[in-house]
């Protein structure tokens, strides 16, 4: 495993904020410690656990680096392409470069200098991808949430800048904030 690096992201449905990857290589040593920690696909953890996970990942791995794209990026290029570009961000951050990068999903990081697989469901198939989607959800939810301050009324700390019932209906009254995308159906309104 030594430099094969695991990446994912998260806040691809959002309506507000950017998309963030992590890119985290572990040591072949610490892949049973982690697991048996119970480092997993980060939608099935609290957000107390994924932040327990977080710190011992980070403690744990060789490296770890986040990449993201904007709001206006996901925007200008669209949401898909804002990923694979928050994806390719992560892993040229990483010191030492991989020799393999498992990539959750289906869609390979375009102009990656690097050997790449992609895994569907690879958070549930591979400890380092799984790693890599506890880190960045913690890093995006805990921006969503120092952001809630400067875009109150949107409910951004309970719904992470996602599209619930109150995020909506503040939608509709206030309209989009610099910060929302856009190009969203939902943020089109208002």
């Amino acid at each position: 495993m030594g430099k094969t690096a695991g990446v994912d992201e998260v806040g691809r449905g959002a309506l507000f904020g950017p998309v963030v990857a992590a890119a985290v290589i572990l040591p072949a040593a610490s892949l049973s410690f982690l697991r048996a920690a119970g480092v997993q696909d980060s939608k099935q953890l609290s957000p107390q656990r994924r932040s327990q996970l977080a710190q011992l990942v980070l403690t744990t791995a060789t490296d770890c680096k986040i990449g993201f794209s904007s709001a206006y990026e996901i925007d200008r290029i669209n949401i898909l392409q804002a990923t694979l570009l928050a994806m390719r961000r992560s892993v040229l951050k990483l010191t030492p470069s991989p020799q393999l990068c498992l990539i959750d999903g289906n869609q390979a990081i375009p102009n990656l200098p690097f050997a790449q697989e992609t895994w569907v469901k690879g958070d549930q198939r591979s400890v380092a991808i799984a790693a890599a989607s506890i880190v960045a959800k913690v890093w995006r939810d805990r921006l969503i949430v120092r952001l809630d301050s400067h875009y109150p009324g949107y409910d951004l700390k309970s719904n992470k800048g996602y599209g619930s019932r109150r995020h909506l209906a503040a939608l509709l009254h206030s309209g989009p904030s610099r910060q929302h995308r856009k190009s969203f159906r939902p943020c089109q309104q208002g």
